[in-house]
């Protein structure tokens, strides 16, 4: 749940608890209120029949009255001091539906004789108005319920307009143009703490990277000239004539892991020279004619597996790119096409305006989503001298260049398809 959806659930609660309180207690007042005034009515109507009754009396006349408002007549009960105001419920005279009532009933006494008088109110009035206020009351609260989301959606909008802002520089972020990332000054004093502190830690990330980058670099140049001289000793070692089956056995297998070292070294130094954006593109490359290049120079490779090569070459896939990384990228396809495959399999390349497909047969599994393009995901036995960075190279020369490299399989054909990114 989103932090605004939780603050305005919050707020609606506080604020729907309040209303209500609020409108219950308006409601009584207002209730309480009619009753006040219909009370003061039926007193002062009281009083009025009290002096009427006096002088009838004074006349010698006992008087009587019943209606369905008002009832007057002699009992034979004690006088009460007050009079008692209470709601009823009675019929009306003729029949029909029964009526709420505000009544005043009291016994008084005029010249010794009792009379009980009792005065009635209709209530339909003050239900009509209640009625009516209370749907003025419930429309008051919706308009002020409506405008208050309203107004602070469009608030809280504008308070999180920074942070926003500060989500989407991390969500772009790139190690390799992390330098350039940075953090507004803002309004707000928890948004400028926060990010004091994204800049702070896009500092420290930024020489971490340059760090780690300068140590892969200088690590893979200083590897180079020691694996040279360790060849070309056991070369040397290797033509020894003395040397038994064993011997010359274990220096051949030495040989290949330090060819594959060497291979691994020169993967880490393109790796860092790609992420260091050391190859700038200048002008852009037919990748098929590359291709065809490759297929060339692979020829005899190819043939010693007996795959078969389809090509259709419909138009020119040019990219902007540089050429040595053009060669790379396509050498690692190529060959990760060839070298997967197997005795007898098909290769098939096809080249559009707008796109490379290279597909391959191969007995081998589909590649699982998250190894795909990872370094170090080679194939476990496939019989390969394979560093395991090939994919990984690819991928990352296909990033740096506004390419898109995707992987698909059907049917035991594992397709390669690069094109540009929208």
């Amino acid at each position: 749940m989103r932090l605004l959806t939780r603050t305005t659930i919050y707020f609606l609660t506080v604020m729907l608890t309040l209303t209500g309180l609020g409108a219950f207690f308006l409601y009584r007042e207002f209730s309480k209120g009619i009753d006040k005034n219909a009370d003061e009515e039926l007193i002062a109507e009281e009083l009025q029949w009290m002096s009427y009754l006096q002088a009838e009396a004074d006349n010698g006349t006992t008087f009587i009255l019943k209606t369905n408002e008002i009832s007057i007549n002699p009992v034979n009960m004690s006088p009460t001091q007050f009079p008692e105001l209470r709601n009823v419920q009675a019929g009306n005279s003729g029949g029909g539906s029964s009526k709420f009532y505000r009544q005043l009933s009291q016994v008084i006494p005029i010249n010794g004789i009792a009379y009980q008088i009792t005065l009635r109110k209709s209530q339909e009035q003050k239900a009509a108005l209640l009625t009516n206020f209370t749907r003025i009351l419930i429309l008051v609260f919706v308009l002020l319920l409506l405008s208050a989301l309203i107004f602070n959606w469009i608030i809280s909008r504008k308070l999180w307009a920074p942070f926003r802002r500060s989500l989407e520089k991390i969500r772009g972020a790139r190690l390799d143009k992390i330098q350039s990332t940075r953090y507004e000054i803002t309004n707000t004093a928890e948004f400028n703490e926060m990010n004091t502190a994204l800049n702070e830690m896009t500092n420290k990330i930024h020489r971490d990277f340059l760090t780690m980058k300068e140590f892969t670099e200088n690590a893979a140049h200083e590897m180079q000239t020691p694996i040279a001289v360790i060849q070309s000793k056991l070369e040397l070692l290797l033509q020894d004539t003395s040397l038994g089956k064993e011997q010359a056995d274990s220096i051949v297998a030495s040989l290949d892991s330090l060819e594959r070292l060497g291979k691994l070294n020169e993967s880490f130094l393109l790796l860092a020279k790609i992420e260091n954006n050391q190859y700038r593109a200048t002008e852009r490359i037919d990748l098929a004619a590359i291709i065809q290049k490759y297929l060339s120079l692979f020829r005899d490779l190819v043939n010693d597996k007996k795959v078969v090569i389809e090509t259709e070459f419909s138009d020119h896939f040019s990219v902007l790119l540089h050429p040595l990384l053009a060669d790379s990228l396509v050498v690692n396809l190529l060959g990760n096409a060839i070298k997967y495959n197997y005795t007898g399999g098909k290769i098939r390349i096809t080249s559009s305006s707008h796109s490379l497909e290279i597909s391959n047969t191969s007995e081998l599994a589909p590649i699982e989503k998250g190894r795909l393009f990872k370094r170090f995901s080679g194939i476990q036995g496939d019989g390969t001298n394979s560093t395991g960075l090939g994919l990984a190279i690819a991928k990352k020369i296909a990033d740096a260049n506004q390419l898109e490299l995707s992987y698909s399989i059907g049917d035991g054909v594992h397709v390669f398809l690069l094109r540009e990114r929208k």
